[in-house]
């Protein structure tokens, strides 16, 4: 087998370049089946990572369509929450999303799903990205 080098040129017309991102959010799903699994969990990053911690919602809240928490942290931590998360997560669903200003991109195009993926909201997502509200600042 013979393999070729190539420089890239041709491949990156309209790429994005991953300095745009200015952080993740990570949204951990549960239900009542998995609170106290999700309970675990967020304690268990709060003790290791320097994250930022969102609010409880107890139900569906923006784009989310069950209930969850976030955890928002710095592109410099992704190599080690994330594979963390996908070590630890148990039965917990994880949405994992760049924070580039592009919502609907986020949300669509750019996510990692850790477990099985829920449906989303795009509506809202796009409702408010035409206002500039992104997901993170949720009441």
């Amino acid at each position: 087998m013979r393999i070729l080098a190539t420089t890239g040129a041709r491949y990156d017309k309209g790429m994005r370049d991953a300095a745009e991102n200015a952080g993740f959010h990570a949204h951990v799903y549960f239900d009542a089946a998995t609170r106290e699994k999700a309970v675990g969990f967020r304690e268990a990053i709060a003790g290791r990572f320097a994250v930022e911690l969102g609010r409880w919602h107890e139900g569906p809240i923006g784009p989310h369509t069950s209930a969850m928490y976030q955890v928002a942290f710095s592109p410099e931590q992704f190599a080690s929450i994330v594979p963390w998360m996908m070590l630890n997560r148990g039965v917990l669903r994880v949405l994992v999303h760049p924070m580039t200003g592009d919502e609907v991109a986020d949300h669509t195009s750019n996510p990692l799903w850790l477990g099985e993926p829920l449906p989303l909201d795009l509506d809202f997502i796009r409702a408010h990205a035409s206002r500039s509200v992104p997901c993170g600042k949720l009441p």
